[in-house]
């Protein structure tokens, strides 16, 4: 994969743009979502929010060596114990039901990518504190997004918070770079040790996405779909993301509201 580095405040302004439409679109998720709610009709919502502002999907058709068969929407939408990837086909929300969302937006060449979890309708006992610990690592994470750090900084300031709460910490399907497209070099590890792997720079962006199961263990099995992954021990799930600039003056966070 490539990695781009901004090199000029048009270019990251070109990027907020991008990571605007994504928080648009998780808005109107988040706003419309509620019991008796169809998953796809989410999507749909993402959609008009998307195509609305001029931008393309860089999940809609998206197919990676690991998938059989493209990827059917906008959005990645996981209920309880799905954790990551979910397909937002005819399910239908339920009350207590925890719902991560994943979106993406390409705006006129630059990509943004965002993601998010909360309580449909009354918060099951547990959830608010699994997804406070996701928001944590992803705050932890983006902090340790400066110049002169490097990756490994990142992956071990996000899973020094998961361990400290008993969550279970995956470092498959981390962060990523985000430039032109959704998926870039380098790779941003959920865990891992400190003072290790690349040197963050000026310029370069990021995408930080802690994800956390509630049961400790950080094992996953995929559906059938070939996309759904969920929890080997059926415990919940939460996916925190947003995508930064590495800057001279602090990390920036693009897909903020």
């Amino acid at each position: 994969m490539a990695m781009v580095e901004l090199k000029t405040p048009g270019e990251l302004e070109a990027m907020r743009a991008a990571g605007r439409v994504v928080a648009r679109a998780l808005a109107a998720v988040r706003e419309h979502a509620a019991p008796g709610v169809r998953l796809d009709e989410l999507d749909a919502v993402a959609r008009e929010v998307i195509f609305g502002a001029g931008a393309t999907s860089p999940f809609l058709n998206y197919q990676p060596r690991f998938a059989d068969t493209p990827f059917p929407g906008v959005i990645c939408a996981s209920v309880n114990d799905a954790v990551l990837h979910g397909i937002p086909g005819p399910y239908v929300l339920r009350d207590g039901d925890l719902l991560s969302v994943d979106c993406g937006a390409v705006l006129d060449g630059w990509a943004g990518d965002s993601a998010t979890t909360f309580s449909v309708g009354t918060p099951r006992p547990g959830d608010a504190e699994l997804v406070a610990a996701t928001r944590e690592a992803l705050a932890a994470g983006i902090a340790a997004a400066v110049v002169g750090n490097r990756v490994g900084d990142v992956s071990a300031a996000i899973g020094a918070v998961g361990h400290a709460h008993g969550c279970g910490v995956n470092t498959e399907f981390g962060g990523h770079g985000v430039g032109h497209t959704m998926h870039e070099d380098p790779s941003v590890p959920n865990d891992g040790k400190a003072g290790r792997g690349l040197k963050l720079q000026a310029g370069l962006v990021i995408a930080i996405e802690p994800w956390f199961t509630a049961g400790g263990n950080p094992a996953y099995r995929t559906d059938d779909d070939g996309w759904t992954m969920r929890s080997v021990d059926g415990s919940r799930g939460a996916h925190e993301e947003h995508t930064v600039a590495v800057t001279a003056d602090g990390p920036v966070v693009l897909t903020a509201p």
